[in-house]
């Protein structure tokens, strides 16, 4: 194959990976607390011999949109949903998370967990403990949740110190692995859980303008190989 046709492939491999990412935003468009994702293209240079250089296409890194997504109201206790920066600090078996999906509920045990189990966290670190039978707990804005007039806890919001080195794990998960810091100023909504941050028609006119590229770039390799093909034909003659 030619350089031509390398570099083309090159192309075609990033926006097989960018369409990838699009049909995942759509289908995550009404996930609790889901955040879009994009694709960041390079380039690079592969130099050949003497002084010539063929310059391709990289898309190997996702880049991933943390603009606040819509209010939907629930009336439920026990969603909440962070107004400006901040996540919900969570425990899983592979070790503490954040997410921005506060659809949570009490447990058998009486902790305030995900929907997958895993217990959500207080301000020290600690899961939250629910009173069972608790019919009447409310939520201040800085996290402070009280029951009967009582405070029983402190749901704790943190940040990441570094946002663009964090790994999303699932639809609503994120691993920090530079570590993160507690929220100065929490600011929580009871009764309620952010929605996604995709806009569908957006990214329904992105993977049409994606599809349509990558139709170019088949129908370029197509005629390439016609004409490699008819070269070979007249050389054989």
């Amino acid at each position: 194959m030619d350089s031509a046709g390398y570099t083309t492939l090159t192309r075609q491999s990033g926006l097989m990976r960018e369409m990838q990412i699009i049909a995942n935003n759509i289908a995550n468009a009404n996930t609790t607390g889901y955040r879009q994702q994009g694709m960041i293209f390079s380039e690079f240079i592969q130099r050949g011999d003497g002084d010539t250089s063929i310059s391709m296409a990289a898309a190997r890194v996702r880049e991933t949109s943390f603009a606040p997504g819509g209010m939907q109201s629930t009336g439920s206790q026990f969603d909440f949903a962070i107004e400006g920066d901040g996540f919900f600090l969570v425990e899983t078996p592979q070790g503490e998370r954040l997410t921005r999906a506060g659809a949570f509920t009490p447990s058998a045990e009486g902790t305030l967990v995900t929907p997958d189990g895993h217990p959500v966290l207080d301000a020290g670190g600690a899961p939250i403990f629910v009173p069972r039978g608790t019919t009447d707990m409310a939520v201040a804005r800085d996290g402070t949740i009280s029951s009967e007039g009582r405070p029983i806890g402190q749901i704790g919001l943190v940040r990441p110190l570094d946002p663009t080195a964090m790994s999303r794990e699932g639809a609503a998960m994120f691993r920090a692995d530079a570590g993160f810091e507690p929220v100065d100023e929490p600011r929580i909504r009871q009764g309620f859980v952010e929605g996604s941050n995709v806009n569908p028609i957006e990214q329904i006119s992105r993977m049409i303008e994606v599809q349509r590229s990558y139709e170019m770039g088949q129908n370029f390799l197509q005629r390439e190989d016609d004409r490699v093909r008819a070269a070979l034909k007249a050389f054989v003659k």
